[in-house]
């Protein structure tokens, strides 16, 4: 080898590697579908999205009730954070529920089932009583507590039906039963039926709808042939025909689709094109929080049904939207984790969740929007209303504990173990000498045997 001038060895220079041209579909926009792809296929993406989804959904409407409802709290000479505070009340005491059914084995779910629809039974029998039934807005459906607290039972109705159609279609798929048509109907369609004849007694065909749709998902999950499902679809639809040719109040309101402007005479359409009007008014980032025009009594039911317009209003079409995704992360991870579980009775009940969720934000939302007749639901876990939040925050922990029990979920949670180790049981710090920290050279250690070297 020469040398140099200087006498010196020569310097070994590191060979270069040679430029490789990338692939022309290997940009920075693909390395980051693929990382966000990675990132969503995650053991607990479901469990964040839950979790995360709902209580961001159930903060912002705790603004938007305290904002919407301001107004009709002053008209009613009550203080301005009346329905906040009862709403926020309702809010601590849904956490708390959350946070037991999220927690509950599915062995415990399964064995609440009937008493919760025993329960929700006696409750919506209990308020057709002269004396103890209260009605509110046409439909008596409510039961009155002492002073200003009152209780739907129909709305606990929607979870009862959740566990127990769950676990009794769970039964029945594990005797191999469900390929009978009879087995796939009885009992599961005429108890629903005594719901659904429960809470029309009262007048409120709004919660009569989702609770069919929660029986479609329900039967729908379970299989049933397209001729069975068609024909269930095909009676509740004529029923519904003849509850709504028999009423002035629901014709009304399907002659208000599509309407502009208010009309004279009986049918004024003034919610519906009100609603309207507070979501045109909003544009694009909305006219400020608490800044709505349409909540000065120009738009009834305005923190209740209507929440979802005076959002529009202040927030604008960024808040909508908002929202909208917010339930379309909660049903994609009630969809992901129904569909990803062996056991049946979670698969059932995640489905009946998410169904019922998901249909009644799309309910709301499209009466808001014009493009549903209104059905006086409450938008889930945003509107007012505690009876509406409570059965709805239990059903939230549901898909909670469901999600948590997933195989690959549950293998994630188990492998998080604190960064230094856990500290010996029996007697006190002092006493127990040095400490020994799960270090990896420990755990290697311990797993060879004595005469290892």
């Amino acid at each position: 080898m020469p040398g140099s001038r200087t006498g010196r060895p020569p310097v070994q220079r590191a060979v270069r590697r040679p430029v490789t041209a990338r692939p022309p579909g290997d940009n920075g926009v693909r390395r980051l579908y693929l990382r966000l792809q990675r990132a969503w296929d995650r053991p607990l993406t479901a469990y964040y999205l839950i979790l995360g989804g709902s209580l961001l959904i159930t903060v912002l409407g705790l603004v938007m009730v305290y904002s919407a409802s301001q107004i009709t709290a002053l008209q009613m000479s009550l203080p301005g954070s009346y329905f906040f505070r009862k709403q926020l009340l309702a809010a601590v005491i849904g956490a708390g529920l959350l946070f037991a059914a999220s927690r509950m084995p599915v062995k415990l779910h399964r064995a609440l089932a009937y008493p919760i629809l025993a329960g929700a039974v006696f409750l919506m029998a209990l308020v057709q009583v002269p004396g103890i039934g209260v009605a509110v807005n046409g439909n008596q459906n409510w039961i009155a507590l002492g002073g200003s607290f009152q209780i739907q039972p129909s709305e606990f109705g929607k979870l009862a039906l959740v566990l127990w159609g769950a676990d009794l279609i769970a039964r029945k798929q594990d005797k191999k039963l469900l390929t009978q048509w009879k087995h796939m109907l009885v009992p599961l369609v005429p108890v629903a039926f005594m719901l659904l004849g429960l809470i029309m007694l009262g007048g409120d065909m709004g919660t009569a709808i989702i609770l069919s749709a929660i029986l479609f998902g329900l039967l729908w999950l379970a299989g049933a042939p397209t001729r069975l499902f068609a024909g269930v679809l095909s009676v509740a639809g004529l029923i519904g025909l003849v509850l709504i040719k028999t009423s002035d109040n629901r014709m009304a309101r399907l002659a208000c689709l599509g309407a502009t402007e208010p009309r004279g005479g009986a049918v004024d359409c003034w919610q519906a094109v009100h609603g309207i009007y507070a979501l045109a008014s909003g544009g694009i980032f909305g006219s400020g929080l608490g800044a709505s025009v349409e909540k000065w009594g120009q738009l009834p039911e305005a923190h209740t049904d209507f929440i979802f317009a005076v959002t529009g209003e202040e927030l604008g079409l960024a808040g909508t939207l908002s929202v909208l995704g917010l339930f379309a992360a909660l049903g994609y991870a009630g969809i992901r984790v129904a569909g990803r579980t062996e056991d049946p009775f979670v698969r059932y009940a995640a489905g009946g969740v998410t169904t019922w969720i998901t249909a009644q934000a799309v309910i709301n939302i499209g009466a808001v929007l014009g493009l549903l007749p209104i059905a006086g639901v409450p938008l889930p876990l945003f509107s007012y209303g505690g009876s509406a939040l409570l059965p709805t925050m239990f059903a939230i922990g549901l898909l909670i504990a469901f999600a948590r029990d997933e195989p690959a979920a549950r293998a994630a949670l188990s492998v998080r173990q604190p960064r230094f180790g856990r500290k010996r049981a029996g007697g006190a710090a002092r006493d127990r000498g040095p400490r020994r920290w799960n270090t990896m050279r420990r755990r290697a250690s311990a797993a060879r045997s004595s005469g290892e070297r």
